[in-house]
């Protein structure tokens, strides 16, 4: 089996982390590639199943728990879970490339721990929970139950920063953007 490298960025739900991950696929898709991660709920407006996430039923995801067909996986909201497939990175690194997730705090301090020296963990900061906040209402895409929930989540996961190799501050995201190409391409041409 063949074994690359992996880039894992987390942080709470609103503070840019697809953003900048969507940056660097565009910026090095020749070095690297999309983690697809598996989820039992709806897709969202213009989300493409098998290119933005697998969306799969609450029994098939079970069923390939069972099997032990993932690397990490966690009920992320209630009834909601999320997971990384095994075959997902191995057909990554089949490639050639170094596989980049945008996981949550807790599936991406999981996959540090596995992985070891092999990932680079990058905490993605928003400038404030009151931004965090604004960015999470002003998305329109949440109910106000569901809206609670990711404020309350955000709130403790902000408290796993230090836990990451990297706390990428994205006070300014085109300044946040440039110091992630940087991270990603050391992190890449880094021998051993």
């Amino acid at each position: 089996m063949k074994q690359g490298k992996l880039i894992i960025f987390s942080a709470p739900s609103g503070a840019g982390k697809t953003t900048i991950v969507h940056h660097l696929l565009n910026t090095f898709s020749d070095k690297i590639s999309f983690s697809i991660s598996a989820t039992t709920r709806e897709s969202r407006g213009v989300e493409v199943n098998n290119k933005d996430y697998y969306f799969i039923s609450k029994e098939e995801f079970l069923h390939k728990v069972a099997k032990h067909d993932f690397v990490e996986f966690e009920e992320v909201y209630s009834g909601t879970f999320y997971g990384t497939l095994k075959d997902e990175i191995q057909r990554i690194w089949n490639e050639g490339k170094s596989v980049v997730f945008d996981l949550d705090v807790e599936g991406g301090l999981r996959l540090k721990k596995k992985y070891g020296d092999n990932a680079l963990a990058i905490f993605v900061q928003p400038p404030s929970l009151e931004v965090l906040i604004e960015r999470l209402t002003g998305r329109g895409t949440d109910s106000i139950e569901k809206l609670n929930e990711r404020i309350r989540k955000a709130e403790k996961e902000l408290t796993y920063a230090p836990k990451f190799d990297v706390i990428l501050k994205n006070n300014v995201l085109e300044k946040a953007c440039e110091e992630a190409e940087q991270l990603v391409l050391d992190f890449i041409n880094k021998k051993g």
